[in-house]
């Protein structure tokens, strides 16, 4: 029971400082890099488009705290960790982590494609392992840090037209939930994102109705709160992420007849 004890420890506010946020360029993380800068800290914000970062870079001039671009692409390890030393030369330690970088292709049997899985795992999945294993040294040296995770929804459970996108998620979920007693025990904080629809040009692909849809500075606030929360995941919208709960413990018969009338 000490690693619960040693988390107990580890709840408390965020605390200005240093923050480095991937997949800033759009969506959540854009929106996250805006919160946090708002709040006054000093971010660093990676994406691949380096002319979205230096419009987060002048956006933030306005306000109390910092951003700063450094382009990134997730999938090359050797980049990673040079940013990550690059980061912490230039602004001192980091305190805040959160990996949301990420991507999605829609995938029906119609347009079922090696390629699309493999991309997907390799930037959803092994661009946020690289970027875990870039700062998890430091942070276990000096036994402090928050790492935030952001997944999905999708990652629950098998939804319609995200096999591939959903497989990722899920790989991140469980990645999540084993490394945090071990993490805990030695005074790093692992947390789990779990948004549901949010408005993005990601969610922008999908060819369904999206319930309870979020805009990203409403579901930027909300991750940050739960940041600060202490608790281990974060999920919103609560109504959409309460039902999807509810489907994952499902048996699959029930399951698949529900999925039937959706998909109808």
């Amino acid at each position: 029971m000490r690693w619960l004890v040693r988390h107990a420890d580890c709840k408390r506010r965020l605390k200005m400082s240093n923050a480095w946020i991937t997949g800033a360029g759009k969506g959540i993380g854009r929106a996250v890099a805006l919160e946090l800068a708002a709040q006054g800290w000093t971010v660093a914000a990676s994406a691949r488009t380096d002319s979205e970062l230096r419009e987060l870079e002048v956006e933030s001039q306005a306000l109390s705290g910092e951003i700063h671009a450094y382009p990134l692409d997730v999938t090359s390890e050797s980049d990673v960790a040079s940013t990550v030393a690059m980061i912490k030369n230039e602004h001192g330690a980091l305190e805040l982590v959160v990996l949301n970088a990420g991507t999605h292709t829609p995938v029906t049997a119609d347009s079922f494609e090696t390629d699309v899985f493999r991309r997907l795992m390799d930037v959803n999945f092994f661009g946020t392992i690289n970027c875990l294993a870039a700062v998890l040294p430091g942070f276990r040296d000096h036994r402090t840090g928050h790492i935030a995770v952001v997944a999905s929804v999708a990652g629950y459970r098998g939804l319609p037209t995200s096999a591939a996108y959903g497989a990722t998620k899920a790989a991140l979920i469980n990645v999540c939930e084993a490394l945090y007693p071990e993490f805990a025990r030695e005074g790093v904080r692992i947390s789990l994102i779990n948004p549901g629809f949010v408005r993005t040009p990601l969610t922008d692909r999908n060819p369904f109705p999206m319930p309870f849809l979020m805009e990203p500075n409403d579901a930027a606030r909300r991750l940050v709160k739960g940041l600060a929360s202490g608790r281990f995941e974060t999920t919103f919208p609560r109504r959409l992420t309460w039902l999807l709960k509810m489907l994952r413990v499902l048996p699959y018969a029930a399951y698949f007849r529900i999925m039937k009338r959706i998909t109808l």
